[in-house]
């Protein structure tokens, strides 16, 4: 891919193009993940529990608290995870260290695919315990839609969540393109201009020297004359 640098995402120092960020499809299961995560969360807080003949307030779920209180807990948690990781796939391209890149892909392939765990069961104990609930335990049929919400956001949820572990995924095996960092960048520092080279094959200056030894004027003769004594 043309552009692409290390686990998928692009040079280091690149301009982000928010129209192009949107239409990634991590960023749309991102901010799908959000809205069930909204819909889980306020449709327990709001309408999850009832009064029935008392001041006491019971969990529209087989009065059940323990479900309430885990829908709200896997509800709020994964709103401020994606929040917090669409943050992360925005400021991306601008993290210089491959191994701070690496970091982060793996951090969110371990909490997306936690998180896939948590909404199955939250799908599950809270479709349980809502099978259980009796027609005359909710006056009305109160609170019976948020209860459906809840239950039918929580499968979607599964489903985006396990998106977001998928593309995850695929972006670590996407591994690191080396032509693009230093060991400089490898260790966070800035890069630095390597040195010329001089091999036929580099692509440096080539610099040639074309200077020839020559002797300094009157060093010839220098030496003392000697004369042979005629003999007579």
């Amino acid at each position: 891919m043309d552009g692409v640098g290390s686990f998928g995402a692009g040079r280091t120092g690149s301009t982000i193009d928010p129209i192009t960020f949107a239409k990634q499809p991590q960023t749309i299961i991102r901010v799908l993940s959000w809205i069930f995560s909204l819909v889980v969360f306020a449709s327990i807080v709001n309408e999850g529990y009832v009064n029935m003949g008392s001041e006491r307030l019971h969990c529209i779920f087989n009065k059940n608290t323990d479900a309430c209180n885990y829908g709200v807990f896997v509800g709020l948690v994964g709103l401020l995870a994606c929040s917090f990781f669409f943050l992360l796939d925005y400021k991306f391209s601008s993290i210089s260290s491959v191994k701070d890149r690496k970091k982060a892909v793996m951090l969110e392939i371990g909490f997306s695919g936690f998180w896939t765990f948590l909404y199955f069961v939250s799908f599950c104990f809270l479709a349980n315990q809502w099978s259980r609930t009796r027609a005359e335990e909710l006056p009305l049929n109160q609170g019976a839609d948020a209860a459906r919400a809840a239950i039918a956001f929580s499968f979607f949820s599964i489903i985006t969540w396990a998106g977001l572990t998928v593309r995850a995924v695929q972006k670590y095996l996407l591994g690191t393109d080396m032509t693009l960092f230093t060991t400089e960048h490898m260790d966070g520092g800035a890069p630095t201009q390597p040195y010329p080279s001089n091999s036929p094959g580099g692509g440096g200056t080539t610099i040639e020297t074309t200077e020839t030894y020559q002797s300094p004027p009157f060093t010839e003769n220098n030496a003392a004359p000697t004369y042979q004594v005629p003999i007579y």
